[in-house]
């Protein structure tokens, strides 16, 4: 069998350039980028998918890998991966705050371990939120739809010479306000309700100054908090679902 360098050239491209949007979103993106999930399986994850991928994408430009014409296509296929994956984490970051809104509402904001995902501290009720919110993501094969976004984009945005729209990615900058829109209505009822207890407390401290307000309030204020929580739990789902369906949206109209 005999192969010339252009036959090896452009094998090579067809699947590096993929590889690399690929390996770049996965870097980026909720559950396939949490610190639990080695670097090795990701990158054979990503050139697994690139390998199969490889087939139904449009052909890639024939140029030569080592000049600079290359090295700017692979910087664009790096950004649109990572601005793939960075809209969705975003989704997952609003129950992060809403989950630091609440604790700190119930007075958890100092019990906080590690979150799995990113790596930081942040309070227990923003890990169970993300936890759950985990959970359910996989549940509705959300990683499925991810991927199918992902091939998609080949045909929208083909490997090339391409930028995303600018309007999408001025949209990609001032989603972040839906971050924290939605992280303010899933934690709203909990913080809301525990701000009356806080009221509540402060009237009666008046009425009663010798009351000791703070061995009394502080198990009230964890109990009232976690009822909420429990009260609030079944709208989850539809908050990540509307979330997501947005975060879908504005990827098409980034790429």
């Amino acid at each position: 069998m005999h192969f010339t360098g252009a036959e090896i050239t452009t094998w090579l491209a067809s699947l590096l350039w993929p590889f690399m949007r690929i390996s770049a979103m996965f870097a980026a993106t909720p559950i396939f980028s949490a610190r639990s999930i080695p670097v090795r399986i990701r990158i054979i994850l990503a050139m697994l998918l690139a390998w199969i991928l490889v087939p139904v994408l449009p052909a890639p430009p024939t140029i030569d890998l080592l000049s600079f014409e290359a090295a700017l296509i692979g910087g664009y296929q790096v950004l649109i991966g990572v601005a793939m994956g960075f809209i969705f984490q975003m989704v997952f970051g609003a129950f992060i705050i809403a989950g630091q809104s609440i604790a700190m509402a119930m007075g958890l904001g100092f019990a906080s371990m590690i979150d799995p995902q990113n790596g930081a501290q942040v309070p227990v009720v923003s890990q169970a939120f993300l936890i759950m919110v985990t959970l359910i993501f996989l549940a509705l094969n959300g990683h499925l739809l991810l991927i199918d976004v992902l091939a998609k984009s080949f045909h929208h945005l083909p490997v090339g010479l391409f930028l995303p729209s600018r309007d999408g990615l001025w949209q990609l900058v001032t989603w972040g306000g839906s971050m924290f829109a939605g992280g303010v209505l899933v934690a709203l009822p909990a913080v809301a309700a525990l701000l009356l207890v806080n009221l509540a407390f402060g009237v009666t401290s008046r009425a009663a100054p010798q009351l000791n307000i703070f061995a009394v309030g502080f198990p009230v204020m964890i109990m009232i908090g976690l009822v909420f929580i429990i009260i609030t739990l079944p709208g989850i789902a539809d908050h990540l679902g509307k979330l997501m369906l947005q975060g879908f949206a504005l990827v098409n109209k980034v790429v």
